[in-house]
């Protein structure tokens, strides 16, 4: 009856709704489900957070509308926490943003500077927002593929230049889901000199850049001379402090970057609840010890689920960062076709890889979001169906 926008029609279904259907459904049925799906920590939000929440939402004051732009405390806790974790130095009042979650300013950016017929740099297999933001606003991304024969990283001298003479943004993700890669300085550098070659703004998702094993600590994007000229770093409280569902992230960078997105978001939303920004300081100002023990639980389940499956005849790479296992599947079948198996035969939820794009046929990913024991039992499953 209602004909949909054109723009709707190009956006592929959102994955993790799709798992999520699926799961509900095999649920229902009383099944044992062992969820690898999505990424969402189950441990929860540390308590010296919970109880900041908890007297900041019982005062009257938080209960009006938050400033668009967030509140003074939490942008200079932001800018502290930035040149503590990464020396990098940034102006509270003119190169931060507080988002309602990184998601929500990954998805909006484009809107601020992509016009019809204007391309996006998209990485492929990547988080579906970075393509979904650009169709919403108009533009069409072209595809960067990520393989594994070039460490996941993306090969810039490929793009044609019919395609770089129209691109307005490049988007960037390390330590990168799906794939669970990293990139070393190097490649941020090369991304500074590609960028500035060609005019092109970047757009680098840092929403993993806590969650790291073996001693391995992620850089910023922003580290690198020239980064804070042309480029956006968008982080997350979601996975570093277990607050997925408190929605609250940042962007941060060039100041007339910065700007733009907040001239958007002023036309959208009303900005974060304050009383969670009250909380939001309370996690980057607090204790940090917890950052620690999150690793050292995650670090703990990967060796477990990575140990599982070599016993399986299994060639799995380990990855040093995020909390998410990218595995290659059996040639004679795909994703979605060997995901569904999984989950009809064992009982078990993965994410298909080409979900995430067409580069990522091939490969299912696994979050370690649960247990020990847990994941124990999805191995011993895999081993009386494979």
């Amino acid at each position: 009856m209602f004909k949909l926008s054109k723009k709707l029609q190009d956006l592929p279904p959102y994955l993790f709704v799709e798992i999520d259907k699926a799961k509900r459904n095999a649920k229902q049925e009383g099944r044992d489900i062992i969820d690898l799906g999505v990424g969402d920590p189950d441990q929860p939000t540390p308590a010296h957070i919970i109880d900041r929440l908890y007297q900041a939402a019982r005062d009257p004051s938080t209960h009006r509308y938050a400033l668009d732009q967030g509140l003074s405390g939490l942008r200079k806790a932001i800018a502290q926490w930035s040149e503590r974790r990464f020396n990098v130095k940034l102006d509270p009042e003119t190169e931060i943003l507080p988002l309602i979650g990184s998601k929500e300013g990954i998805a909006h950016f484009p809107l601020a500077f992509l016009n019809g017929g204007d391309y996006s740099l998209v990485p492929d297999p990547c988080y579906p927002p970075y393509k979904g933001g650009t169709i919403l606003a108009g533009g069409k991304p072209y595809i960067m593929p990520l393989k594994e024969e070039n460490a996941f990283l993306p090969d810039l001298k490929k793009i044609p230049l019919n395609i770089l003479r129209k691109a307005k943004l490049v988007y960037i993700n390390y330590p990168n889901n799906p794939t669970a890669s990293i990139a070393e300085r190097d490649f941020y550098t090369d991304i500074v000199k590609f960028a500035t070659k060609n005019k092109i703004i970047v757009i680098s998702d840092l929403a993993y850049s806590e969650i790291a094993y073996d001693g391995y600590r992620p850089s910023s994007f922003l580290e690198v001379e020239g980064a804070k000229d042309l480029g956006i770093e968008f982080h997350s409280l979601s996975k570093t402090y277990n607050m997925t569902g408190w929605r609250i992230g940042w962007a941060s960078g060039n100041a007339q970057l910065v700007s733009a997105l907040a001239k958007v978001k002023s036309n959208i939303d009303s900005g974060i609840f304050s009383a969670i920004q009250l909380a939001g300081i309370t996690a980057l100002e607090g204790p940090q010890q917890h950052i620690k023990d999150i690793c050292q639980l995650y670090q703990e389940r990967r060796n477990t689920l990575i140990a599982g499956l070599q016993s399986l005849g299994w060639q799995v790479t380990v990855p040093k960062a995020t909390f998410y296992v990218w595995l290659k599947i059996p040639k004679k079948t795909d994703s979605i076709k060997f995901s569904t198996l999984l989950l009809e035969k064992a009982d078990i939820v993965v994410t298909p890889g080409v979900g995430f794009g067409k580069y990522g046929e091939g490969y299912i990913r696994m979050a370690l979001t649960i247990s020990k024991e847990r994941i124990q039992e999805a191995v011993e499953r895999l081993r009386r169906i494979l």
